[in-house]
């Protein structure tokens, strides 16, 4: 039987205006909920005293556990055994556009998810991502206390482009308020529809998603009657060049949905090419013969930062770019011309 101790954990700037429990979930990953809340009860203090799963933590706050350093380690899986018995990192398959010691910004290629999913659960950006910090000395998962660099936006598995990260909890907290704000980051997109479109279109509207079969659907009902799943759109969509029965779209998405880009554009008449969930039959199957492309063209391709005062990113006065994947800027070429952006 081990020896029971006092083992203390002191709160910084990753881990504070996190609730007491939500902390101890990230803490002690291995370790089942029902632990954690009988922990709270008996096992745990905040500075000295008892508290409630609802605490919020401030830096300097002191937990202090009564459970062994075995009992400890077990829990927060990081014992030196799981750490050789880990499997390879992720090959790198992004590529970087900026980073500071705040951010990092990457190019997510065509393929590969932000996130895993329930089928693919390591092969992923944000693994991929974490595995390149830790081979880098920029991020130490045993020094952590529970916090781990995430992406703070998504981007559909075969759209590339622009994916920010932080890679601390400060950062990551204010990319999160900005984008959810819609406040201080403003998001561009590149692609190719069908049609040729002569105009700047600002298209607003509701979408709903049906989570069973993946798709979303766009209507141009009252904000105000918003229905449960219901989400406002705008979308922004700006030509650079139309030929060929096809334009090239500077799209910028000023709200941030999932397949917003591609729904909203087909209901406005201009479908992007190769999108087989929201795209034209008839000319998908000419892009699939003519250009030998199975999926859209949609490249997150420029990101801007304003400056907020109250933001601790507020030194990020400007636009980061992506260079457009090599198929994209060659079907881009052959339809548009060598000055096609």
């Amino acid at each position: 039987m081990y020896n029971t101790a006092v083992i203390y954990v002191e709160i910084g700037e990753n881990e504070e205006g996190q609730r007491l429990d939500r902390f101890l979930r990230k803490y002690l990953g291995a370790a089942p909920l029902s632990f954690i809340y009988k922990a709270i009860r008996k096992d745990v203090k905040v500075n000295g005293k008892r508290a409630s799963q609802e605490l919020v933590l401030a830096k300097g706050d002191r937990i202090d556990f009564y459970i062994s350093e075995e009992e400890l380690d077990r829990l927060r899986n990081n014992s030196e055994r799981d750490r050789k018995e880990s499997k390879a990192p992720n090959k790198k398959e992004f590529t970087t556009v900026y980073e500071d010691d705040n951010i990092i910004i990457v190019n997510k290629p065509y393929g590969l998810l932000t996130h895993g999913d329930m089928v693919e659960k390591k092969h992923h950006l944000a693994n991929q991502v974490v595995d390149d910090l830790i081979a880098r000395g920029e991020y130490d998962p045993r020094e952590s206390k529970g916090f781990t660099p995430a992406p703070a936006n998504r981007l559909d598995r075969n759209t590339t482009g622009i994916v920010l990260f932080g890679k601390n909890a400060k950062a990551l907290r204010d990319l999160n308020r900005r984008i959810r704000r819609r406040d201080g980051i403003r998001k561009f997109y590149l692609t190719i529809a069908a049609g040729e479109l002569d105009r700047r279109l600002e298209l607003a509207g509701i979408l709903k998603k049906n989570e069973e079969k993946n798709i979303v659907t766009v209507s141009e009902s009252h904000v105000a009657d918003l229905e449960k799943g219901e989400r406002e759109i705008i979308t922004i969509a700006e030509p650079i060049k139309s030929s060929q029965g096809y334009s090239l779209i500077r799209v910028e998405l000023v709200t941030g949905r999932s397949h917003q880009i591609r729904a909203h554009l087909a209901e406005a008449g201009y479908p992007l090419i190769g999108d087989h969930k929201y795209g034209d039959k008839k000319v998908n199957s000419i892009c699939s013969e003519r250009f030998g492309i199975g999926s859209q063209l949609l490249h997150a391709y420029e990101i801007e930062f304003l400056q907020l005062e109250d933001s601790p990113l507020n030194y990020l006065n400007k636009r980061f770019s992506a260079p457009l994947p090599k198929r994209f800027s060659q079907i881009a070429k052959e339809l548009f011309g060598d000055k096609y952006i």
